[in-house]
């Protein structure tokens, strides 16, 4: 891992970011299409919340998974540095983000690996660290410490106040259901995806994401 982690951005700079699903590492409680939903759902609330921040441009996570797939020789195949690199590379991003997670019982541990899309390098893992943040009940706080963690790392400004507030504020629930009307999206079925984001936006009406893909599969 470089000790130097990146080079300061300018201003106008806006640099795009890839972030991949995250890996299931072993969790515990819940049934496992919800673990299947938050491997999507906690990558689409990184990358919703990098894309908050005035230098960073977050792609779109359905061109994201169509160069994964592109790019793994099998269903399923974990998702290493040098393969985050290629799709970051691929889609012409600057940063490449995976992750794994693991909720045993309630308790949720999240970590994120920030890979130079160009030289495959591992620029930094973050992690919740704080004690303060390991309860699930806290995921968008969760997720948005973890963005944080990662502007600071790559020497870019504090997110703004006022979207760094309103990620931390997404309930946990909100963000399961989102997961699971991603899952069900990439599995085709919209009527279900629909009724997930709908839940979503009833459990928390600002959820601006849930609401995009909700208007976006009732339109296809």
């Amino acid at each position: 891992m470089s000790a130097l982690l990146a080079t300061p951005l300018k201003s106008q700079t806006r640099s795009s970011v890839a972030v991949l699903p995250f890996e299931n590492t072993g969790s515990y409680g819940q049934d496992k299409e919800m673990f299947q939903a938050l491997e999507l759902g906690v990558a689409a609330m990184v990358a919703s919340a990098l894309a908050h921040h005035p230098a960073l441009q977050a792609l779109d996570p359905a061109k994201v998974s169509q160069a994964l797939r592109s790019q793994s020789s099998s269903p399923g195949r974990r998702i290493d540095a040098s393969t985050a690199a290629l799709v970051g590379k691929s889609l012409g991003a600057r940063y490449a983000i995976s992750g794994s997670f693991a909720d045993f019982y309630g308790k949720f541990r999240i970590n994120a690996r920030v890979v130079d899309a160009e030289s495959g390098e591992i620029l930094i893992v973050v992690s919740n660290a704080d004690p303060k943040l390991q309860d699930r009940k806290d995921l968008g706080a969760i997720i948005q410490d973890a963005a944080e963690r990662i502007v600071t790392a790559i020497k870019l400004p504090p997110f703004p106040e006022d979207a760094a507030a309103r990620a931390r504020s997404v309930p946990s629930e909100a963000i399961t259901l989102f997961g699971r009307g991603l899952l069900y999206e990439s599995q085709g079925e919209k009527a279900k995806a629909a009724e997930a984001y709908q839940s979503a936006v009833d459990a928390f009406p600002s959820y601006d994401e849930a609401r995009e893909r909700l208007e976006r599969v009732r339109g296809s």
